[in-house]
């Protein structure tokens, strides 16, 4: 059954018309009244889902009727908040989504000392926007009625500033330094943690020093060199469970 991201107030019985970009892909799918969808708010705090139906399709609006609510969530064991640092192109879009589909709690673009994206201003603006719609059609596609935040890109520095007096939560640093801890090590743990992860090229010296001033562990993947995305994501995977 086809699912759609619905970001307002959706209570059984309620008739309603869709947000544009929900409104947008019901027609792209060419569904008709009486046609069954599943709407999902999104929220952190777990708003499940709902059944829909369609009720009505003009040129530039669909109404539904809201049906039954379902509690269903289907989050990761653990919450992992993924700090990744910018790769090139397209591999930061599909980053985006495979750590969506993983179970990512939030996903910051990390602005690192080796990115190749440099990102500032509306052009900053632009791209934060078209990765939180790339969050919300991979939740669409795989079933998490939760969306992960796309966070605005930072710097590490402005990150570490930000989170100094932040609630404790382990924090992860993938690194290809020696007296790293296997992450396999880590499989059994519980509570949310802080995954950071470099561009191509990893962090530089200087960003890994402050890491670990602040908090990080390094951890591994072990002795093969992964690319960026790739590292992140496995590394996200192996940390979150399930």
């Amino acid at each position: 059954m086809p699912r759609f991201y619905c970001p307002v107030n959706l209570a059984t019985g309620l008739e309603l018309e869709l947000p544009a970009g929900a409104a947008r892909h019901v027609q792209v799918l060419r569904l008709q009244p009486g046609d069954a969808i599943t709407l999902f708010q999104g929220g952190l705090a777990g708003t499940g889902e709902f059944e829909a139906r369609v009720t009505h399709m003009g040129r530039s609006s669909v109404r539904v009727q809201v049906g039954a609510h379902h509690a269903i969530e289907r989050e990761a064991p653990r919450e992992v908040h993924l700090l990744a640092g910018i790769t090139a192109n397209e591999r930061m879009d599909w980053l985006v989504e495979k750590a969506t589909e993983l179970g990512a709690a939030s996903i910051t673009p990390l602005l690192a000392e080796r990115s190749v994206l440099k990102l500032k201003g509306e052009r900053a603006d632009k791209k934060r926007a078209h990765w939180q719609a790339i969050a919300i059609a991979a939740c669409e596609q795989c079933g998490r009625n939760r969306v992960p935040v796309v966070a605005a890109a930072v710097d590490l520095a402005g990150w570490l500033q930000a989170h100094a007096q932040a609630a404790p939560m382990q924090r992860l640093l993938l690194s290809l330094r020696g007296a790293s801890v296997p992450i396999g090590a880590l499989q059994g743990q519980t509570g949310p943690v802080t995954l950071l992860s470099g561009p191509e090229g990893g962090l530089g010296s200087m960003e890994e020093d402050a890491a670990l001033a602040h908090g990080f562990e390094r951890v591994s993947l072990g002795r093969r060199v992964l690319r960026a995305e790739t590292a992140a994501l496995a590394a996200l995977a192996r940390i979150a469970g399930g």
